[in-house]
């Protein structure tokens, strides 16, 4: 009886026991359960990311930043443009918008840097530096001007040194830790083997490869080369061959290993890579998921994330080089084409005449007062008549009265017109030469009336317009 009493007593007190374990069981569900959503309330999308994108006029930044908005019909702005991106992550559930600020490709408005990234917004931004394939001769040297104003600006800003240097640890750790998409969950990778082996304090002081990080901005950077379609256009029209294409990667790929870069081929226009990298920005800036390899087959079509690249991968691009040498100068080997003047020939501006003086020239053209310089002959018409010559022996008197001046030739068509209407001589006369027949009976002319009429008429010309009166004493008829 009493080992039946101890057994019940102790089968009551195992099931108190346990009773009391399952309730702290339940408790520390509930607990977890709650932890959890707390957890995912911090992990939201942050709101306060942004983009800067910098490059040349024409380079395709506005339309690209379109391309990644999904927005048809692009509207270009002036000096510091702001637009945003709306980004999803469906595991989450969440979503947020991306700032995007667009500089100017003029230089000059680099004093807009300070409102787009500041000493607050440093640790929170992207930069991304981009230039066009449709000026390949300037593609590098846009991009380390570039490269370079930001540096200045950076230098700078108002950031401690604990700031800079962790921001720059940052971009270190970021470009160790990249893993091949796929190798993350393989155990038997030789970087997964490498990092199960070693501690993160290891992995962050081992030394970089070659080349890389040499200048550190403490940004995350993204080179794009944008309108790759054009590619073709220089192989017909340029005689571009594949060992160009080569020579620039190569050289561009040496630039980003020096920035610790990420490196996209794009062409809106025909859509390559735009959508893979709009995924790969959210990874870098989010840290969401991005499984796409690197990508360096398709010349048109390179995609190079960073940490995957380095001076050994490079290399291989210079056995397709046969004409050049890998570190020949850039330029010298992509060389600017000589310049289309058909191409680039403008067609002159015409200025419009202000009306009121059109309006003026019209009225005097009209009204036959044209330029003093012009013919007065349409105006000595409009005026007197028609100008009747008369036949005459005198050949010094018809020299004289060609030469006269424009008012002279007026003066001796009424002078000879008046003689014609006093009904002078036969009809084989000088003085009816063009015109009508004289009648017979008329009562004959006073020749010598008539020369003393002329003589008057031309001593007064004589004396108006300054010349000298022809010798009339020469003719037989006066």
């Amino acid at each position: 009886m009493a080992a039946t009493a101890i057994g019940m007593m102790l089968q009551s007190n195992g099931f108190q026991s346990k009773k009391k374990e399952d309730a702290e069981n339940k408790e520390n569900l509930w607990s977890s359960i709650l932890a959890e959503v707390q957890n995912s309330g911090n992990n939201k999308l942050p709101s306060n990311k942004n983009i800067l994108v910098l490059g040349d006029n024409e380079s395709g930044k506005t339309t690209l930043i379109a391309k990644l908005q999904g927005v048809e019909d692009p509207k270009k702005g002036s000096g510091l443009e702001f637009a945003y991106i709306d980004v999803r992550d469906d595991y989450r559930d969440d979503q947020t918008r991306l700032s995007v600020w667009i500089l100017d490709g003029d230089p000059g408005h680099a004093n807009l840097f300070r409102f787009a990234l500041n000493g607050e917004r440093f640790p929170h931004t992207l930069v991304m530096l981009v230039a066009a394939m449709t000026t390949p001769w300037d593609v590098l040297d846009q991009l380390q001007s570039w490269a370079a104003l930001l540096g200045d600006h950076i230098d700078k800003l108002p950031l401690d040194n604990d700031t800079r240097q962790r921001c720059r640890q940052l971009n270190v750790k970021k470009w160790q830790d990249y893993t091949e998409p796929g190798d993350e969950l393989d155990p038997g990778s030789p970087l997964r083997r490498t990092s199960r082996n070693l501690d993160d304090e290891t992995i962050d002081n081992l030394p970089l490869p070659e080349g890389v990080l040499t200048t550190n901005l403490g940004l995350d950077v993204v080179v794009v080369i944008t309108k790759t379609d054009y590619m073709s256009t220089l192989e017909k029209e340029h005689d571009y061959k594949d060992e160009h294409f080569d020579f620039m990667q190569q050289w561009i790929r040496r630039f980003c290993l020096q920035y610790g870069a990420g490196l996209f081929y794009t062409s809106a226009k025909e859509d390559k890579n735009c959508d893979l990298l709009y995924k790969y920005l959210t990874h870098r800036i989010y840290s969401l998921p991005f499984r796409t390899p690197a990508l360096v087959v398709e010349k048109d079509a390179v995609l190079i994330p960073a940490g995957w690249d380095n001076m050994k991968k490079i290399s291989i691009l210079h056995e397709n080089l046969q004409s050049m040498k890998p570190d020949d100068y850039y330029r010298d080997v992509i060389a600017q084409p000589p310049t289309n003047r058909r191409c680039v020939t403008r067609e002159v501006e015409v200025q419009a005449e202000e009306e009121q003086a059109f309006l003026a020239k019209q009225q005097a053209e009209l009204s036959g007062l044209k330029d003093p310089t012009r013919s007065p002959t349409l105006r000595n018409q409009a005026s007197t008549g028609p100008v009747i010559q008369v036949a005459s022996p005198n050949k010094k008197l018809d020299a004289k009265a060609t030469g006269t001046t424009q008012s002279g030739e007026g003066v001796l068509a009424n002078f000879f017109n008046s003689l014609l209407h006093k009904k002078t001589g036969s009809p084989g006369s000088p003085g009816s030469v063009g015109t009508s027949p004289v009648k017979m009976d008329s009562p004959p002319v006073d020749k010598a009336a008539v020369c003393n009429d002329a003589a008057v008429e031309l001593d007064r010309l004589a004396r108006t317009k300054k010349i000298s009166p022809p010798n009339l004493n020469s003719s037989s008829e006066c």
